[in-house]
């Protein structure tokens, strides 16, 4: 059973501040299965005991999935004091305190990326240990060759001297390339092939696994999941 103090069950799950849901709950805007309760630190069970506050009902979820279609331009963090996050981004009803994206894409790149305020799936998702593939597609300044692809599939070493993982590299057309990594250095896309004397116009990452990015998702939309559906797609794969 989840126990915990009312304020914070409805501040956490609202995103409100406590001292907000504190007055609310003095002025008798919230029931426990039925019955009003003016005692912001009134223990409830989250798993068992209905909860309304405001005249909607809350139901408790420990934690939250998000699978967000990340836009050009738009930072991969919790929140900054001058620039737009993917957290911002995240739609009111499924918003809540504590939510980061799982690892980072630069700001100029887009595509799949999971925000969540679970730190353990989290941390099983980025985990070198885990080898998790990421599928990317990367519009170049100049076209693929089947020496690149030999080299990649060898393992990189980068101009500073740090060796990357074996990858894959596919030519999809002229100048447009997929490449699948198992690790995530920094930059470490741009400079892989940066090594080969290519430049990266454009980045988008396509799947995490066997999570692919939903047809009909457009750039800064999100989608809630559960957990059981990314880690059959992902951790399982």
């Amino acid at each position: 059973m989840k126990k915990q103090r009312l304020d914070k069950f409805i501040s956490n799950q609202l995103i409100l501040s406590r001292k907000i849901v504190r007055t609310g709950i003095q002025r008798g805007r919230a029931t426990v299965n039925g019955t009003v309760v003016r005692d912001a630190g009134a223990i409830i069970d989250a798993d068992n005991d209905s909860i309304v506050y405001e005249g909607a009902a809350i139901g408790y979820k420990e934690y939250v999935y998000i699978l967000m279609n990340k836009p050009k331009g738009i930072l991969s963090a919790s929140n900054d004091k001058s620039r737009k996050t993917v957290v911002d981004l995240v739609p009111e009803h499924i918003k809540r305190q504590g939510l980061f994206p799982v690892g980072r894409l630069d700001k100029d790149t887009t595509g799949l990326l999971l925000i969540t305020d679970d730190g353990v799936f989290a941390h099983n998702c980025i985990s070198p240990k885990k080898a998790i593939s990421k599928s990317y597609i990367a519009g170049l300044d100049g076209a693929v060759n089947d020496d690149m692809i030999i080299g990649f599939k060898e393992g990189v070493v980068l101009a500073d001297g740090t060796h990357c993982k074996p990858a894959t590299l596919e030519r999809i057309s002229e100048n447009v390339a997929r490449i699948i990594i198992t690790e995530g250095k920094y930059h470490q896309i741009k400079r892989m092939f940066g090594t080969v004397g290519l430049g990266v116009n454009t980045l988008h990452r396509e799947a995490i696994g066997g999570l692919a990015l939903p047809d009909g998702l457009n750039a800064g939309e999100c989608i809630e999941m559960t957990k059981e559906q990314l880690e059959n797609s992902i951790l399982n794969k």
